[in-house]
């Protein structure tokens, strides 16, 4: 199987996949125009991106493109409605940069509180400053606020505990007994959060439900003097807004991520976000860039694929119908013979009904198998007696609604 990885990626990882039996091309410059040539000239059943865009020209770039893996927690650098009108298969690599992302995310909080990055740039200068830098309140028994508890937001609520800070949270899958488990208090909304915190922290993933998650009603919400944390995605947050805020209630505010930031690792960039004074601190999108994250990432990425190849599985594929549209399951016993497959989605064909999922079983001994087909119409009596009687090795068939599922 031809992987091309189109991207920075461990080299232990692209010796791992060639070890596998992988044909593995590892371009980490190629994008736009490049990355597409590339694809067209390679004809790869599988692409590895970090920060590349793949769009749909990409995609299309390839017949043989089956699997786009992001060796990443996000997607939204990938086309995935594009993706999935071809049937090609995007995977995430969740959770292995978590620990990274949250050991960020509280040093930009202890950064900010104890004004780390203007006490450093002073001794530089030549200014001794004790008197100034040594007001800080302190992070104990101050509430954090964390939007977002995926397994990011999850562990930066693990270290929370230690800096002694009581956490509220909102998620839109979090219930009473799980916020009960993690030791947080369940809010309502984004808004309840921020009304109850002294530092705000963002950790969903981007997406078009996320879009400006948080804006200025939300941000509207915080106490004056409090601290706003983003090291999830720009896209979820209204930096216009928040510039007002910081304005109007002296927030303290500190970013991995910008609108429009550089696609490339060198580049010059100005924001004006960066360029708001000393209330603002930054870093360059670095979340997930320690050494322990990118092993992790490209340990996940090299199973996905050995996966794939072996199974024809796709782990923690992103892109799949959580429910299709059938409403009716054809279940077909029959001895495990050539043929018998064949003689029944021909039935069903012929009856011009649609399959929208199938599972074979076979069982132990290798002698029998259960077909489950699920169907987008009902099937008419005569096609159920024809494939129940027109194949010797079919052994019986049902068929029955699922609406009820």
């Amino acid at each position: 199987m031809k992987v091309l990885i189109a991207d920075k990626f461990e080299e232990k990882g692209v010796a791992q996949l060639k070890a596998a039996g992988c044909e593995v091309v590892h371009d980490p410059g190629l994008s736009g125009d490049a990355l597409r040539a590339a694809i067209a000239e390679l004809d790869p059943q599988v692409l590895v991106v970090r920060s590349t865009k793949v769009d749909e020209a990409a995609l299309q770039a390839s017949m043989q493109l089956s699997v786009v893996v992001r060796a990443g927690a996000g997607f939204n650098t990938i086309d995935v409605e594009a993706a999935s009108g071809r049937a090609i298969m995007v995977a995430n690599c969740p959770g292995k940069n978590s620990v990274a992302v949250a050991e960020l995310t509280f040093g930009l909080i202890l950064a900010l509180d104890r004004r780390i990055v203007d006490n450093v740039v002073d001794l530089r200068r030549g200014l001794w400053r004790k008197k100034e830098y040594g007001k800080a309140r302190g992070l104990k028994g101050r509430t954090l606020g964390v939007v977002g508890l995926g397994q990011i937001g999850r562990a930066v609520v693990k270290r929370a505990r230690a800096f002694e800070m009581p956490v509220v949270a909102w998620s839109r899958s979090l219930t009473d007994a799980v916020a009960n488990e993690l030791g947080v208090v369940r809010c309502e909304s984004p808004s309840e959060v921020a009304r109850g915190c002294d530092v705000f922290s963002v950790h969903v993933a981007a997406c078009d439900e996320t879009r400006n998650i948080i804006d200025a009603k939300v941000l509207g919400k915080l106490r004056p003097g409090s601290y706003v944390i983003n090291t999830s995605r720009a896209d979820v947050l209204d930096y216009r807004a928040l510039l007002c805020a910081m304005k109007e209630l002296d927030l303290r505010v500190g970013l991995d991520v910008f609108p429009e930031e550089p696609k490339s690792g060198e580049s010059d960039f100005r924001s004006p976000m960066a360029e708001a004074g000393a209330l603002v601190y930054g870093t360059h999108h670095i979340g997930a860039s320690t050494d322990q994250a990118q092993a992790a990432i490209a340990d996940e990425t090299v199973r996905i694929v050995k996966e794939y190849a072996r199974t024809g599985r796709v782990a923690h594929c992103v892109n799949l119908c959580e429910r299709s549209a059938a409403r009716h399951v054809l279940v077909v016993r029959h001895r495990n013979r050539p043929g018998v497959l064949a003689h029944t989605l021909n039935a069903i064909s012929f009856a011009g009904v649609n399959v929208d999922e199938m599972q074979n079983v076979i069982c132990e001994g290798l002698e029998s198998a259960c077909a489950r087909i699920k169907l987008n119409a009902p099937l008419p009596d005569e096609i159920i007696r024809k494939i129940e009687s027109e194949n010797e090795h079919v052994l019986a068939v049902t068929f029955a609604s699922i609406d009820d599922e």
